[in-house]
């Protein structure tokens, strides 16, 4: 029985958010309209409703005069306007159906003041008031006064039509009735003026925050650009170095054309090794263009994409330009394994981080070690450890080597945001980044991605829709 009222109750629920989504789905553009098209829409729809079945109920239960016949004709034109104005405000046109709406109620004040006079209608003042507060809130405070000037106009016709009637001092609740509206009037122009003032201010202040925000992320773009392209300058030197071996091969291998011209005893051993020396100029060609590639690549300006990638394609795709970054004196040990591990990441800002830990690690061993990457099973997270032989940091060292500008290095020799920005990356990514170093036992930094599933295919693992791989 509990479970069923629950159930109940969250299919309420449901319902109700639904119908207040579909309310506010309205094409209008002002953000103070958008948020008062709502409550107009279900105002409108029970004026519309109610005012049909409250006369009926009269017409079935009592004569109705002449007068009265008048009030209830005004009374289905407001209705009528009513359902109109639900339909103009789903076309975006919310003032208007409030200005027709707010016009048929005092046309039928009007109207019902000059049939039956103002001592009549001092019972119910739910009319006046409803058109004095939906004109100041939705219309403005213009159209508050001049719906209280046209209220104190029929108030005044409505006692001459007392004093037509013969009742006895027909101005005399007149006075009171216009004080009261007038102090009601004051008080919905100061509160609505505030209100507007404040929700104005409000949407000043979002338009500030999304522009910051908007300014900040620039700023990041340009920093992290920056970083990347103060990491290319440092793989320069292993890169010019790497293109100047492989020019040399193709430059040794181009200089077997002589065999062309002197040919040996066997045509087919001349030609199977002009074949073998193109191909090695192939092989030595595919390598310098594969290097310039990952180097065009990791340097454009793009905006953050998080994307899902294989992880272990990712480490062994940044491998070649991890290796420009250290001396021969340094060994460089890779092991990601065979299984694949899918995380969500912003592939270029993962290698970015990766250089800039390698950086770290390379000036760490001014005198050569071991710089090892591997990937492991962190079970619901996949874990990328990058550990140095190196000098190692102090406690004090550990404790602000995320700090933005913090750095040990002299001055010009580093910005002090390579940390900072892996460290930005990675939280942005919902992971962890930890440093476990000591003074002269080298250091190891540990990062831990979430890893999201992707199942495998006939052939093996596959690419889900919107996947890239390195």
């Amino acid at each position: 029985m509990v479970h069923q009222h629950r159930s109940t109750v969250r299919y309420r629920a449901g319902m109700s958010g639904a119908l207040y989504k579909w309310l506010r789905n309205v094409p209008v553009v002002d953000p103070i309209d958008r948020r008062n098209a709502p409550i107009m829409q279900i105002l409108f729809f029970v004026v519309g409703t109610t005012l049909p079945i409250n006369w009926a109920r009269h017409v079935a239960s009592i004569d109705v005069s002449t007068g009265w016949q008048h009030v209830m004709v005004a009374d289905m034109a407001v209705a009528l306007c009513a359902f109109a104005g639900i339909f103009a405000i789903r076309r975006g046109l919310l003032r208007v159906a409030v200005t027709t709406f707010c016009g048929s109620l005092l046309v039928g004040l009007l109207v019902g003041y000059l049939s039956l006079g103002f001592e009549k209608h001092m019972v119910d003042q739910t009319s006046q008031m409803l058109v004095l507060i939906v004109s100041g809130l939705v219309i403005g405070r213009r159209a508050l006064w001049w719906v209280f000037l046209t209220l104190m106009t029929i108030f005044v016709l409505g006692s001459f039509v007392d004093e037509a009637a013969g009742r006895s001092d027909p101005f005399h609740f007149l006075p009171s009735a216009a004080f009261a509206y007038f102090v009601v009037t004051i008080v919905l122009d100061r509160c609505i003026t505030a209100l507007r003032a404040s929700l104005t201010e409000s949407d000043e202040r979002l338009q500030r925050l999304e522009r910051e925000i908007a300014e900040r992320e620039r700023v990041q773009i340009q920093l992290v650009h920056a970083q990347k392209m103060e990491m290319a300058g440092r793989m320069a030197n292993g890169i010019a170095h790497d293109f100047n071996n492989v020019l040399g091969i193709i430059s040794g291998l181009a200089r077997e054309r002589h065999r062309l011209d002197e040919p040996s005893g066997s045509l087919a051993n001349d030609a199977a090794a002009l074949a073998d020396a193109l191909y090695c100029v192939e092989k030595s060609a595919e390598r310098g263009i594969e290097i310039a590639r990952k180097l065009l690549q990791f340097s454009r300006t793009d905006p953050s994409r998080p994307r899902i990638v294989e992880l272990g394609q990712v480490l062994r795709g940044v491998q070649p330009l991890i290796k420009q970054m250290f001396p021969p004196a340094v060994l460089l040990r890779f092991d990601a394994g065979e299984q694949p591990y899918w995380v969500t990441i912003d592939q270029p800002q993962f290698e970015l981080a990766l250089l800039n830990i390698a950086a770290n690690a390379r000036d760490a061993m001014p005198h050569g070690g071991t710089f090892r990457i591997q990937l492991q099973d962190g079970h619901t997270h996949a874990v990328v450890r990058l550990s140095d032989t190196g000098e190692g940091m102090s406690e004090a060292v550990r404790a602000q080597a995320f700090e933005p500008f913090f750095s040990t290095k002299p001055p010009g020799s580093g910005t002090g945001l390579g940390l900072a920005t892996t460290h930005a990356f990675v939280t942005a990514a919902d992971g962890t980044i930890m440093l476990e170093s000591e003074s002269g036992r080298g250091t190891c930094v540990i990062i831990r991605l979430p890893r999201v599933p992707a199942d495998p295919g006939p052939g093996g693992a596959s690419i889900p829709d919107g996947v890239v791989t390195a």
